[in-house]
């Protein structure tokens, strides 16, 4: 186990042996070694002299395995390398001493990826995605004395975008990271099973899209039972029209040129030209488009209009970077995109990572390029022949809903206390519309933990909590203000004492122990504010404990809703006051609401039941995407 120190090694020993162990690094890529190129006579020849002595080697983890085909893992020295100070020429010890300042970046840089940069493999810092000045694969410069050297690595680790990997690195020590398997429920006919399975087999590594198709084909059982035709156009309908991936190069503000990924999924449309939202964030890929694309088609056929669906973004982080940055970026999308755009195309509107200033500069870009001027592209600017609400109907459509769903148990919102997640665009206007009705909203969160309020939400703390976001500051600010608010690091609100959930910041956030500690914390109706927060264990517990569950294709059709107003609107050259059109949207949430009822209770579905509303929407959404398909033939 020491090698040849003992059973009782000394102190030194021991401090060798982790040091040793420390800075060996192993780089796969694709499953197999890099050896980076780096030059000699980088370090001391002082250092040189030392022994470095090795254990055992060992295997990587399952965690290092599933974190990505291209990460450092540090592992320890192979035996046939455990003493080079017998008989090794000095040339290989001082090559391996210049590994060893290498591996000492990578144990103490692990968010690093390894990628090919002009026929060379580099190391990257996996926050910012570059290797250039203050990431160069050798922190310690090229030359010069071991005191300049130390220079570089100290500024390199006081750098912000260094801070970051630390803090993600801490927070994510004691956790192993796995890759879900994918939930399988169980069907009661073969024909829904075979659609699932028929998705599996093509589709078998996007695990949001599938977990979607499920949830659908789980509520459509009974329509399928009952016309096996719908086997054939569900399976035809889970194939997207077209699916757009292409790069996005662009500049930096230093110069550097980066290329990201772009997805546009035009999922349908059967029922008329797409419209669906574009997501800028580090996480988004192909599934998590399709998946968006998918519920959008669904939560388009069920609003009062006729539309198809389709979604998109690119794997682009908009936090932290420049206005002219974000602009080259949006420039960059948008050349390869306005193709497939068009008021009788496809629009796009707004959604995570992507506001007022992205849409903005797409909808300039889209101008020049297709030579076309559509308001309702450009998204919340009044000046633009936007509406007043444009910008705040998805969230406030998700409190109306809530409302309507209330009135029908004689209930009202006034006094419940809410529990909500997020704190983008649609949380804070959910929050805005909750403090309008009387109730009671008490939390919203980030990606770093909870803000709990006891006392409420007014208008004054939600003003103070959108300049605290506005300025990119942690939540934990607000409690720096109001003394009896608390934040919690690393932690769900889903355990605070709630009669109402509003999920409203991303997919899956609501788990199946999330979903017990809302049962017991006293939550009788959970409102989807975003797409699919829930997981399919969580959506098991909520049916088994009889809390009632507004889906995302009905309680978020506000969006839907706004735009084709605005479209009106334009066409009509009307003049709409707020008053007018906040009575449209709940109109069209009203219609909504009575459509997805009445299809549940033609299957089967009573009103009271946790599953009406769940599973009513999508038979109703399905059906007029169905009868659309027939009608137009197999195209």
């Amino acid at each position: 186990m020491f090698g040849g120190l003992g059973m009782n090694p000394s102190m030194d020993d021991i401090n060798l042996i982790q040091q040793a162990q420390r800075h060996q690094l192993v780089v796969t890529n694709l499953g197999e070694e890099i050896d980076l190129e780096i030059g000699t006579a980088e370090d001391e020849a002082a250092f040189a002299t030392n022994s470095l002595i090795g254990g055992t080697p060992r295997e990587p983890s399952t965690g290092e395995h599933d974190e990505t085909k291209h990460m450092v893992l540090v592992s320890d020295l192979p035996g046939e390398d455990q003493d080079m100070s017998k008989g090794q020429p000095s040339a290989k010890r001082k090559k391996k001493v210049v590994k060893r300042w290498r591996e000492e970046w990578a144990d103490t840089y692990k968010w690093a990826y390894v990628d090919m940069k002009e026929g060379t493999a580099r190391i990257f810092c996996s926050v910012c995605r570059e290797y250039g000045r203050k990431h160069r694969r050798n922190p310690y410069g090229n030359e010069g004395s071991r005191n300049m050297q130390m220079s570089a690595l100290e500024e390199h680790n006081n750098s912000l975008l260094h801070k970051e990997a630390l803090r993600l690195q801490t927070a994510s020590k004691d956790k192993i990271v796995v890759e879900k398997p994918i939930y399988v429920k169980t069907l009661m006919s073969k024909s829904a099973g075979s659609i699932v399975e028929g998705a599996l087999k093509r589709d078998p590594n996007e695990v949001e899209f599938i977990q979607s198709v499920q949830e659908s084909v789980h509520a459509l059982e009974r329509v399928i039972a009952k016309n096996s035709h719908y086997v054939n156009i569900m399976e035809r309908l889970l194939e997207p029209e077209r699916m757009i991936v292409f790069r996005v190069p662009w500049i930096d503000d230093r110069g550097e040129t980066h290329v990201n990924r772009g997805f546009r999924v035009q999922f349908n449309q059967a029922l008329g030209p797409c419209r669906g939202g574009i997501r800028f964030h580090p996480s988004m890929n192909l599934s998590i488009a399709k998946f968006l694309g998918f519920q959008q088609t669904l939560k388009n056929a069920l609003s009062p209009y006729k539309l198809g669906g389709a979604s998109g973004g690119s794997d682009f982080d908009p936090k932290g970077r420049s206005d002219n940055e974000i602009m080259r970026f949006c420039q960059s999308f948008m050349n390869e995109m306005y193709r497939y755009m068009g008021p009788d195309k496809d629009l796009p509107s707004e959604e995570v990572g992507v506001g007022t200033r992205e849409m903005g500069y797409l909808f300039g870009q889209y101008r020049r390029l297709a030579g076309q001027f559509q308001g309702s592209f450009t998204g919340p600017r009044i000046y633009w022949a936007a509406s007043s609400l444009r910008t705040e109907a998805s969230g406030y459509g998700v409190v109306y809903f809530a409302r309507l769903m209330l009135a029908d148990m004689n209930k009202e919102i006034k006094g419940l206390r809410c529990v909500v997640s997020g704190c983008g665009k649609i949380a804070m206007h959910v929050v805005e519309k909750l403090i309008a009705c009387g109730a009671h909203p008490v939390t919203v969160s980030d990606s770093k933990g909870y803000l709990v309020d006891d006392d409420g939400f007014d208008y004054m703390k939600l003003a103070f909590l959108r300049e605290i976001k506005s300025q990119q500051r942690s939540l934990r600010d607000y409690s720096k203000t109001y003394a009896r608010a608390k934040y919690f690091d690393e932690v769900k609100p889903w355990n605070e004492r709630c009669d109402v959930a509003f999920p409203c910041a991303s997919q899956n956030e609501v788990d199946q122990a999330d979903a017990i500690n809302l049962v017991n914390a006293g939550c009788r109706l959970l409102v989807e504010g975003s797409n699919m927060p829930c997981t399919a264990e969580a959506v098991d517990v909520f049916r088994k404990a009889n809390v009632l569950i507004a889906p995302a294709i009905a309680a978020g059709a506000g969006g839907v809703a706004a735009g084709e107003i605005e479209v009106l609107r334009e066409s009509n050259s009307m003049q709409w006051s707020a008053e007018d059109f906040e009575s449209r949207l709940q109109e069209a949430l009203k219609q909504t609401y009575e459509k997805a009822l009445k299809a549940a209770n033609d299957f089967g579905y009573q009103k009271e039941s946790p599953e009406a509303l769940l599973h009513g929407a999508t038979i109703a959404a399905f059906l007029n995407i169905a009868q659309a398909m027939t009608d137009q033939g197999c195209v």
